[in-house]
């Protein structure tokens, strides 16, 4: 049966139910079909081509396996697949992708020349991301299908996939078709349609997309040269660079997960599309196992403990900004606190720079050019030129015109600049905590995850080239000092220079040299990132993994040749000349409210007493005792500690407690008429560990020493 008769017969219990309009459904869009059948043409010149490329280059080629086998193979012949069933049936079934001479590619692609081979998994982080890509583009293909989609782009993420579509200026996709839309990618996938790579010219591009202006645009702006890579997977034709699972029936489950807004960014005033996010995996098992993680990630979320603790909340009124209430500011303090001594010990010194800059200072450095989308822009009162960046984004600004920092990179330099520096001085270490702010779209923002303001542990190093490798190895010992007590583990990214790069190619390549060589010294794994550094330098990216196993980007290590130059940045060496000191950018925390979320879910709200808002709890037995509770609540108060009170008596003795062991409180200081008399606490912890009568001073003394050595478990310590 041909593709069109089985998308004819695609039936869905339910579509009427939910009150969609289904008559796209029984009759496809003209545009679909005409573009399948373009599709259709030019995939058969090509099975053409390459089978005549076969006959004419049939040589024998050697493939270089992992763990060092080396096979024989047909070039233009022998596809990646065909090797994997050499090897097992198991390996053929699991592989997702290939990777040829380090390029990413299909597993059903033939083999051109000699090669070192290597089989992607979904097990890997780039398996995944073949996998959720492919899983993307059967929504593209259901949403097509089901609500004539215009469909824009299709990515894979972290954790998951989306679609970006355009369906009109009114159109959205309601909650209610999520379901529909779900079981049409289920049915899809079991159709186990194959996914093909087509190279097609730049006119036939354009007449594949003839009705699509998304695509046209992306033809225009991103393809480069004389062809570009399309997949047909069914009725699906879309322009993508691939690599594919070689069928949709390697989707084993799939779920999609939530629809909202985004916009499409272009010449032009912007379009809304719809968005539609979804996760997949090979089997429905592996499906349902994430569906049970996720609920423990849901009683998790940083926003429900935020609420629930009385921690934060975020007000309309100042949208992309937190407001910290006195428990949340507690942990914010203690994590800010950490890092000082931190610094402190380590020879850095803190400094405050001004948050509002002429776009001058901007221009300068090279972030006005790369930069000026995600700032905010302001005038001079008086003044009729735009409030912000957003409405005008010329490659210079008048002089009234300023811009809120969203880094502090700059104004270290104007530091450094001020005056003459000697070598003596080096390393210049200048940490900084300045409120920042970025203009991220309103659909980005996630609670304490992506704010408009917020503060860094950023900090920046001025060294003699000479001192770099020393400094960079501090960087990565500040690193695993902090996550060591953070209790996460990490994992490292290197990460080269970007198509956008700022400089020469020499002092790249020599600043990524120096970055590689400290990470092997590190001993920790790390990655390769190619082109994704940023466009002043390389940098080392840290990928942290919390309690549920869920990465997160926190800190960073940037080397940078650029700024002293734009700058200008001298130094008095020590034979009495002038020389150019070298830049490092580094945070640890990365973006102080970012970690406050990700270590709120991490404990699931069950803060280390270091960081806990809600440390001891004092409950007197009786009314009596009342007086020498709140004595107690004072002595942890006079030392630093948070002590609060529960003298409710219409409650019994008991619920009070057991009411401080679910709101967390680390310590319950039982105090009745023997503690009273003996001055002393009778100890439990929120895991109701009974600890029994203690001193009321050494009592505190304890709770001290075990807050300032920031111990994970002081409850089972103390």
């Amino acid at each position: 049966m041909g593709l069109y008769q089985r998308w004819r017969r695609l039936r869905l219990p339910g579509l009427q139910a939910c009150g969609l309009h289904t008559a796209a459904v029984p009759t496809p869009p003209h545009w679909l079909v005409e573009r399948l059948g373009l599709f259709e043409e030019l995939w058969a010149a090509q099975v053409k081509r390459l089978a005549s490329m076969a006959r004419k280059e049939h040589r024998t080629i050697k493939i270089a396996l992992s763990g060092g086998q080396k096979v024989e193979a047909v070039a233009w012949n022998t596809t990646p697949y065909q090797l994997a069933q050499q090897i097992s049936s198991t390996l053929a079934n699991t592989a997702v992708a290939a990777q040829v001479n380090g390029e990413l590619y299909d597993l059903e692609r033939p083999l051109e020349t000699d090669s070192d081979l290597r089989f992607l998994t979904f097990d890997s982080a780039e398996g995944k991301a073949v996998f959720w890509h492919s899983s993307t583009h059967v929504l593209g293909a259901a949403a097509e299908q089901l609500l004539g989609a215009v469909l824009c782009r299709g990515p894979s993420t972290e954790c998951g996939f989306y679609h970006d579509f355009f369906l009109g200026k009114e159109r959205t996709v309601r909650g209610s078709e999520l379901p529909v839309l779900e079981r049409i990618c289920q049915e899809l996938a079991a159709a186990a349609q194959p996914f093909r790579r087509l190279e097609a010219s730049r006119d036939q591009l354009r007449q594949l997309f003839k009705d699509n202006p998304f695509k046209l645009q992306l033809i225009e702006e991103k393809v480069t040269g004389p062809t570009a890579t399309v997949y047909g997977c069914g009725m699906l034709v879309d322009l993508c660079r691939g690599p594919h699972l070689r069928h949709t029936g390697q989707i084993g489950g799939l779920k999609l997960l939530t629809n909202s807004s985004s916009l499409w960014k272009s010449s032009g005033a912007p379009e809304t599309l719809q968005r539609v996010s979804g996760i997949s995996f090979p089997t429905a098992k592996e499906l349902r196992a994430w569906e049970e993680w996720r609920k423990e990630a849901e009683l998790r979320d940083h926003r429900r403990i935020g609420k629930e603790q009385e921690l934060f909340f975020f007000h309309e009124l100042s949208p992309g900004s937190c407001f910290f209430l006195p428990r949340g500011t507690r942990v914010y303090n203690a994590l800010v606190s950490f890092i000082r001594a931190e610094y402190t010990r380590r020879g850095f010194s803190e400094v405050k720079t001004p948050t509002l800059f002429s776009t001058k200072l901007w221009e300068l450095s090279g972030h006005w050019e790369h930069y000026q989308e995600d700032m905010f822009a302001l005038r001079f009162p008086g003044s009729d030129r735009p409030t912000s960046s957003q409405s005008d984004h010329c490659a210079s600004h008048p002089t009234d015109t300023l811009a809120l920092k969203p880094m502090n990179c700059p104004a270290h330099c104007l530091m450094f600049a001020h005056r003459p520096r000697s070598w003596r001085e080096l390393p210049l270490r200048l940490a900084d905590f300045g409120v920042l702010h970025r203009a991220e779209a309103s659909g980005s923002l996630g609670g304490l995850t992506r704010l408009r303001c917020f503060q860094q542990d950023d900090a920046h190093i001025f060294c003699a080239p000479n001192q770099l490798e020393a400094e960079i190895r501090g960087c990565l010992d500040f690193l695993r000092s902090v996550y060591a007590v953070l209790g996460f583990s990490f994992r490292l990214a290197l990460s080269t220079r970007p198509s956008g790069f700022l400089g020469e190619p020499c002092l790249w390549d020599q600043a990524e040299q120096v970055l590689q060589q400290a990470l092997e010294e590190f001993g920790e794994p790390w990655d390769l990132n190619p082109g994704d550094g940023a466009f002043y330098g390389p940098k080392i990216d840290v990928h942290l993994h919390d309690a549920l196993g869920r990465p997160h980007q926190c800190g960073t290590i940037q080397l940078d040749f650029q700024l002293p130059l734009r700058f200008d940045l001298q130094y008095k060496g020590q034979a009495g000349a002038l020389e150019r000191p070298v830049l490092i950018h580094r945070a640890v925390l990365g973006s102080v409210e970012r970690m406050l979320g990700v270590l709120a879910e991490n404990h699931g709200g069950k803060w280390p007493l270091w960081l806990s808002p809600f440390q001891v709890m004092v409950i007197p037995v009786g009314a009596e005792q009342e007086d020498y509770a709140r004595e107690a609540q004072q002595s942890l108060q006079a030392r630093g500690l948070v002590g609060d009170l529960d003298a409710d008596s219409g409650l019994t003795l008991s619920r009070r407690v057991r009411r401080a062991q679910l709101a967390n409180y680390n310590f319950q200081f039982v105090v009745g008429q023997k503690e009273q008399s003996n001055r002393t606490v009778n100890i439990r912890t929120r895991d109701n560990l009974r600890l029994g009568e203690r001193d009321l001073t050494e009592a505190v003394g304890r709770l001290l020493e075990l807050q300032s050595s920031r111990v994970p478990n002081a409850e089972e310590m103390f």
